[in-house]
């Protein structure tokens, strides 16, 4: 919170302590979870290991890239293809689309790649896990695939 605001629950603003890191090495996130969807923000090391190539089968996946540069595969799980996004562009996994074994590279100010990801419905119930906290350690891989493609 800012020096003389208030706390809000519509309101959330761009913190870098409230981050969290995950188990996978140079990844960070902040989620909010609302009642018909779920809000992943990423801040990835460039050269950061990826995703593997996997799928949402309940969810839809938004992902807008912020920063840095994003090299990944989405579709069809045996067509080679890769995708290159940057800074302003976005993919779309409706459920059962593959996507993922992601390259991050990093941007000239931080070496991150920023990835806003919006999942729905909700990956997680509401008040099943704190706005701000890392998944439960052992939570399946449909769970714990970040949407950073």
């Amino acid at each position: 919170m800012r020096p003389g605001q208030m706390s809000d629950q519509y309101v959330y603003f761009f913190d870098d302590a409230e981050f969290v890191e995950t188990d996978r090495q140079g990844f960070r996130r902040r989620v909010m979870i609302g009642d018909h969807l779920e809000f992943w923000f990423w801040r990835i090391k460039g050269g950061a290991d990826g995703s593997i190539l996997h799928k949402h089968d309940s969810n839809e996946q938004l992902g807008i890239i912020m920063r840095g540069t994003l090299d990944f595969r989405i579709g069809d799980p045996d067509d080679g293809t890769r995708r290159v996004l940057n800074a302003g562009d976005f993919y779309f996994a409706p459920t059962t689309i593959w996507h993922g074994e992601s390259i991050f590279v990093g941007d000239d100010e931080f070496d991150e790649v920023w990835i806003l990801d919006v999942f729905a419905p909700p990956r997680t119930p509401r008040g099943g896990l704190p706005a701000q906290s890392p998944l439960p350690t052992g939570t399946t891989s449909e769970a714990t695939e970040a949407g950073a493609a």
